[in-house]
């Protein structure tokens, strides 16, 4: 195909951009996120090789994570920054990384403000995040002009170090956000008051920016067009802003959604696909620069969507472009089912940043391991046995066939996907179908030779040079009279939809696995057409695209009415669901709060009869007159294999067969691959 011809399948994702100075050659950015490498030095051979492993796919640009433009503007003691000259080498090794293979690379420009975890946090007000144990200081006109000239600096020295361009982080709560925001702007001076004047620090970064590194060079500025708080912008204000960054310089301007402290999730998986984009669309007849749409972009035939009916000139993705370095090129082959697609699920990213430990990816646990966990060629092909379809047993036999290993799958049931079957019916969930999805086309392209079906023992194991146990796990038994009462059910016959749940139901267990039994049985059908599907979902949560209401984008939530009256429980005392992900616990805790789900910790189970579920909480026996008891007490390890092969150093368990905790396809999927790459 001539690189000057309309792609076939996705003619607007792969049309190049002109900049003036320069011509992208698509329109996918890889946007901005934080991994963890940005803040040791040591570390940036690995994070050039991350950046590197993704500009050799045929990236139209990239932008880096945030470093700050000094020491106030940290994420947290000690993060990253580029504010010394001395600094500099350390970043052309991220530079010559993406430009050996021809691609574009910015330096994202992040002052946190208020978000920063240190005393050291500055900002327009006294007035302190909902989110953060410390008071910023409020910055005089002086303090003001120091933290200009350092993002002007920075950009200087980002130029020095071979970067195209810089991207202002201008959105998502963060210190210029929160000078244009009245929300966190109680000033009143030339920085504070109306619109013109609490805009004018970012502008005049803007400005200063432009100034210092000349016309050649991009400028991308990151503009919060849907704030999602209280005291956010109206939208009248978002255009005079972008209008006038794009006066001051700007080459393209950055859609950015939210606030950290929003009480609407904007990048979770149970976020509609592309549910922000028009947002962005809105925008485009204001300004005459190139503007960039995100959030929940995740697979091609979306994004091209987005582009064609006129959203944007471009999308940014991070996550997606984590989970899979080789998006583009895949994409550009018209291989895209065999992208490995972001679920957006949070669990080895943003929980790992907000745990100050490294990214990287539930799906792809090479993500920002690069240099570290390697698929080298096997010098001496083995015959390899995995047992269990589930995520351990899908990444090692896929990672050892692609190794070049002859492998046999064996799987008792008639699909794949072990867990992930169960997972993949929760509403807000359906993104595990693209990881079932991309798992069979994997095994199909390594040549792994699958039997479903088969249940195997050890004789059929025999002549097999390694065997890997990938069996998974059991519901644990519950011991509790009348255990075996028509009225209970395991969660695994109510997710597969074996059995008819009546109205009213108690769920024993709040751990991930209850939330999504509860979830499944509160949740009405939903609308099948994507578009449909956010619509409803904006309703649900309260956002405004068009800011009929109020300031930042909300209304008050219309959530649907519950198909049940659920009850979660726990044994243990406190708030059920505290130990659900650090980024998306809340959100599930919300949801099943707007369907009316009573939750109860510290309960104890006395018995299920006729009558429904007797509990003892705070001393105190308590009927619930319930239709069915669903029980989601935790799991045990399903090896019983394993008593019949024996210890022995052939034979390797992983996955939930090995460690039965709360049901973790983040360490399967990263046990399985790291297996497979030592066989």
């Amino acid at each position: 195909m001539s690189e000057l011809a309309p792609h076939p399948q996705f003619p607007h994702l792969f049309a190049p951009l002109d900049l003036g100075f320069c011509t992208l050659p698509n329109r996918v950015l890889m946007g901005s996120m934080h991994t963890g490498l940005e803040d040791r030095a040591a570390d940036f051979p690995k994070l050039a090789a991350y950046f590197g492993e993704r500009a050799a796919a045929g990236l139209g640009l990239m932008v880096t994570g945030g470093f700050a433009p000094n020491m106030s503007g940290w994420l947290k003691p000690l993060g990253g920054t580029l504010r010394w000259p001395w600094q500099v080498q350390r970043h052309r090794l991220v530079t010559r990384a993406v430009h050996s293979h021809g691609a574009r690379i910015c330096l994202q420009i992040l002052h946190s403000g208020r978000y920063g975890y240190h005393p050291l946090q500055v900002a327009p007000s006294r007035i302190k995040a909902p989110i953060n144990p410390f008071t910023p200081r409020a910055l005089g006109a002086g303090g003001i002009e120091r933290q200009i000239r350092a993002f002007a600096n920075t950009a200087r020295l980002a130029r020095e170090a071979g970067y195209d361009g810089v991207e202002v982080m201008g959105s998502e709560g963060y210190l210029l956000n929160q000078f244009t925001a009245p929300r966190t702007n109680h000033r009143d001076d030339r920085f504070g008051g109306d619109a013109t004047r609490r805009m004018r620090f970012a502008v005049e970064i803007v400005r200063r920016v432009r100034e210092a590194c000349g016309p050649d060079f991009i400028l991308i500025y990151r503009l919060s067009m849907l704030d999602l708080v209280e005291g956010g912008l109206p939208w009248d204000e978002v255009v005079q802003q972008a209008k006038a960054v794009e006066a001051a310089g700007a080459t393209l301007i950055n859609t950015g959604i939210g606030w950290h402290e929003a009480r609407v999730p904007t990048i979770a998986t149970s976020v509609p696909r592309a549910a922000f984009t028009p947002i962005t669309g809105r925008l485009r007849p204001h300004v005459g620069i190139p503007l960039i749409t995100t959030n929940r972009i995740n697979m091609p035939a979306v994004a091209e969507q987005v582009l064609a009916r006129g959203d944007a000139d471009m999308v940014s993705m991070a996550r997606p472009l984590l989970a899979d370095p080789e998006w583009v090129s895949k994409s550009r082959a018209g291989r895209a089912a065999s992208i490995n697609t972001c679920i957006a699920c949070n669990q080895a990213c943003l929980d790992h940043v907000f745990q100050n430990t490294r990214a990287t990816c539930l799906v792809n646990p090479r993500a920002c391991h690069e240099s570290e966990l390697v698929y080298h060629p096997a010098t001496r092909p083995k015959r390899i046995a995995v047992v269990g379809a589930g995520p351990a047993g899908l990444a090692c036999a896929t990672v050892a066939a692609g190794r070049g290993h002859r492998v046999t799958l064996f799987e008792a049931a008639s699909e794949i996907g072990g867990q992930f079957n169960y997972a993949r019916r929760i509403p807000g969930k359906e993104e595990f179908n693209e990881t079932v999805r991309y798992f069979n086309n994997r095994l199909h392209e390594t040549g792994v030779d699958v039997r479903l079906g088969t249940r195997v023992d050890g004789a059929a194991l025999h002549g097999f040079d390694e065997i890997v146990l990938a069996t998974g796990v059991k519901p644990r038994d519950l011991t509790l009279e009348g255990r075996d009462h028509p009225k209970v059910l395991g969660y695994q016959e109510v997710l597969a939809g074996r059995v008819s749940v009546g109205r009213r139901v108690a769920i024993i267990g709040a751990g991930g696995i209850g939330f999504d039994v509860a979830t499944f049985l509160v949740e009405p059908a939903r609308d099948p057409d994507e578009a449909g599907a956010a619509a409803h979902w904006r309703r649900e949560w309260g956002v405004d695209l068009a800011y009929t209401d109020r300031p930042g984008g909300l209304v008050d939530p219309q959530p649907d009415a519950p198909a049940r009256e659920v009850w979660v429980l726990q044994r243990s005392p406190g708030r059920p669901g505290s130990r659900l992900g650090k980024t998306t616990g809340w959100i599930h805790r919300a949801t099943l709060k707007s369907r009316r789900v009573q939750m109860l910790g510290g309960v104890e189970y006395l018995k299920v009869d006729d009558d429904g579920l007797h509990i003892r909480v705070a001393g105190e026996i308590h009927v619930l007159p319930v239709d069915h008891v669903v029980v989601c007490a935790g799991q045990e390890s399903n090896r019983p294999l394993l008593d019949e092969l024996g210890v022995r150093p052939d034979v390797h368990v992983i996955g939930g067969a090995d460690v039965a905790a709360e049901l973790d396809a983040k360490r399967a999927i990263a046990q399985g691959s790291r297996l497979a790459a030592a066989l």
